[in-house]
């Protein structure tokens, strides 16, 4: 068992973003399900918590209420193999009710934070080369979904 589990509120839609999520990665999976039982703050029989997977990530999803907000202070950061990886997550999560943010930012419909970020721009914004570092940092903050080849053009001055 994971001894660290990120646990995400809904209001209530938890089991529809499980399934959004399990939609985008191919190895996410449901892992068990508890209901609300009698005296629960929910109703007896409905779902109250979703344990799942994510690239052998555990996590939870309970059905809450509207009592608690996301921000971007917390996010979930998807390390993605290439911009194709980028694109078709951003996309997929824009297309289900996101809203972009900035910086390889998104906020999913249910307002959690994802960061879809290509792993290889790690290698320009942190490289040797201090002042490529800088005009490729400079060029990400001008994105909202991250285009790894405009970093790689700022960090090699292009």
């Amino acid at each position: 068992m994971q001894k660290i589990v990120t646990n995400i509120w809904y209001d209530g839609d938890g089991e529809e973003a499980v399934d959004f999520y399990l939609s985008l990665f191919p190895d996410a999976k449901v892992t068990g399900t508890i209901p609300y039982v009698e005296d629960a703050h929910g109703t007896p029989g409905k779902v109250m918590v979703v344990n799942f997977e994510i690239a052998g990530q555990a996590f939870t999803a309970i059905n809450g209420d509207d009592s608690a907000k996301h921000d971007h202070a917390m996010s979930l950061l998807i390390n993605c193999d290439d911009q194709a990886e980028v694109d078709r997550l951003w996309d997929a999560i824009l297309a289900k009710g996101g809203r972009e943010i900035e910086c390889g930012w998104i906020a999913d419909k249910w307002g959690v934070n994802w960061q879809v970020w290509p792993s290889e721009a790690d290698r320009y914004l942190g490289g040797p080369d201090k002042e490529a570092a800088v005009r490729a940092t400079q060029a990400m903050y001008k994105m909202k979904k991250i285009d790894l080849q405009a970093i790689k053009d700022a960090y090699e001055g292009k």
